[in-house]
């Protein structure tokens, strides 16, 4: 190896540590929060996190992607755990993986790319919503309601319990902890040192909470977790599983399934755009999320995705390889194994506040102006999204958001207009035709040339048309060739209508009627 090679892999080593570092820090306060806003343990979150660095970032197509535990499946997971039992959800995740692993084989990594944004934003900002219900009693050491909309209803009356202490109570305590959380993660990013600015928000505010509540000894929840580690991992029981398997857990296993390799494949997407080395291979980054959610359901913990916030922090900190991705899980192990006492300091208010953070970012305002972009429909299909999300279920949600797409689509290859303007002088008629000419609106097309007078002189402007086919065309044709041979002047936009026609045909060689009738055609 020559002198430059050995000294451009030292600073590739040097930055892939510092970067999985600096990945850790974000990743430690997120794994422990995401699992008790799933309803599960904290060791739960930090198994699927540590899975996620060294598995899935070993056999990652994506190398700069971190994975771990998903703030977008927390609502999910939880729903999962109230209906089903933790024991279900290892099987649901175990079966999510699998999906993943046979997608990843069939190549499907780009189908599930091909998803509207609109349902994309939708969905991200209903689980926002969610999350900021759920979380914000979490916060002040209140219990989440039964469903999305009723956190959503009694979060006056937690606001209540955070303002004015009850007898014996420490909710207002919790507050005070949760609502100095969220300001240190404004102020932090508005306010933190340039030299300090590497260091995480959330990391910052976790740090200072915990070291409050312990100087005071504040009666609040803290993180529960167990000196020993492996203890935690529940092992998915082989002999159990025929008896677990239903309808409703194959349901739920192609939801998680859905829902993380969307999210992942988002994700590898927006993080290819953030560097200039090698670009992400799809179906290679959904085998390895397959093969890290199957472990993580042997083992009984949360379903993982590739996640942006650690992605996008990897690859600002520096990253060049994936191994920063796998240092970082090497981190989490090492910490868990090592200091279970330090965990168990902080306060759980702070890491629900920071997930009410992260709530109210996903409903991102942004997307919203970038939609508005293209017209009323995707607003329609983001805000049905949304609702149907909170309202229902994560995947009644998406299935709404997806057939509204569907239907736009096909709304958009059937939409026609015809108008016919009569000309100032009386003896002139424009004909405008717009959208999609095809054989399922001809009646109505021919019926409206028919009725144009003989006596008129017609110009027919195709220019706005989006799509004809042949049917059209040769009516089109037909129609002019009556028209001229009654004497009839008819002016027609050929040359726009076959190159449109070739355009959205590339095997049709669509040649017009021989007509030749001096003044007939344009």
């Amino acid at each position: 190896m020559s002198e430059k090679h050995l000294i451009m892999n030292i600073a590739t080593i040097k930055q892939d540590l510092l970067a999985s570092v600096v990945v850790f820090l974000v990743a430690l306060p997120l794994c422990l929060g995401i699992a008790i806003a799933s309803g599960m343990p904290p060791a739960a979150g930090l198994i699927t996190g540590i899975i996620g660095g060294i598995v899935a970032g070993s056999l990652s197509g994506c190398p700069l992607q971190v994975s771990g535990p998903a703030a977008g499946l927390a609502v999910l997971v939880y729903e999962i755990v109230q209906t089903q039992g933790v024991e279900k959800l290892g099987v649901v995740v175990l079966l999510a993986g699998v999906i993943q692993i046979v997608a990843g084989f069939l190549r499907a990594g780009q189908v599930f790319r091909a998803i509207s944004p609109s349902v994309v934003y939708g969905m991200l900002a209903g689980i926002g919503v969610l999350i900021f219900g759920a979380q914000f009693h979490v916060m002040v050491d209140d219990k989440p309601r039964e469903n999305g909309l009723m956190n959503l209803l009694a979060i006056p009356e937690s606001i209540g319990k955070g303002l004015f202490p009850i007898e014996g109570g420490s909710h207002h305590l919790a507050a005070y902890i949760g609502v100095g959380t969220i300001t240190i993660l404004i102020l932090w990013s508005k306010f933190a040192p340039k030299a300090l600015k590497w260091i995480p928000g959330a990391l910052v505010a976790v740090i200072v909470t915990t070291a409050v509540s312990a100087g005071l000894a504040l009666p609040i929840k803290y993180v529960q977790l167990s000196d020993g580690f492996l203890g935690a991992i529940r092992f998915l029981n082989f002999s159990e599983l025929p008896g677990l398997l239903n309808g409703d857990i194959l349901l739920l296993a192609f939801t998680v399934a859905f829902v993380a390799s969307a999210e992942t494949l988002l994700s590898a997407a927006a993080v290819d755009q953030m560097h200039d080395g090698p670009k992400a291979n799809y179906n290679k980054e959904l085998l390895s999320q397959g093969v890290g959610n199957t472990l993580s359901g042997l083992m009984g913990s949360l379903p993982m995705t590739g996640v942006i916030v650690r992605s996008a922090t990897n690859v600002a900190a520096g990253a060049k390889t994936r191994m920063s991705t796998i240092l970082h899980g090497v981190c989490l192990l090492a910490l868990v194994a090592a200091f279970p006492g330090v965990l168990r300091m902080i306060p759980t208010a702070s890491l629900a506040a920071i997930l009410v953070f992260t709530g109210y970012k996903l409903v991102n305002v942004q997307n919203i102006r970038r939609l508005l972009r293209y017209g009323g429909a995707p607003i329609v299909i983001y805000g049905a999204t949304l609702v149907g999300i909170v309202a229902t279920d994560m995947l009644k949600g998406i299935l709404l958001g997806l057939t509204l797409s569907i239907l736009k689509v096909v709304y958009a290859r059937t939409h026609f207009n015809m108008r016919v303007q009569p000309h100032s002088n009386g003896r002139r008629t424009d004909v405008y035709l717009e959208g999609a000419a095809t054989f399922l609106r001809l009646p109505r097309f021919v019926d409206a040339l028919e009725s144009i007078p003989a006596e008129q002189d017609i110009y027919v402007r195709l220019r706005d048309l989006e799509y004809v086919d042949d049917a059209c065309l040769e009516a089109l044709t037909s129609w002019q060739l009556q028209r001229t041979q009654r004497g009839s002047m008819v002016s027609i936009e050929w040359d726009e209508a076959m190159q449109l026609y070739r355009d959205k045909n590339p095997l049709g060689s669509y040649q017009r009627s021989d007509l030749v009738v001096t003044g007939s055609s344009h």
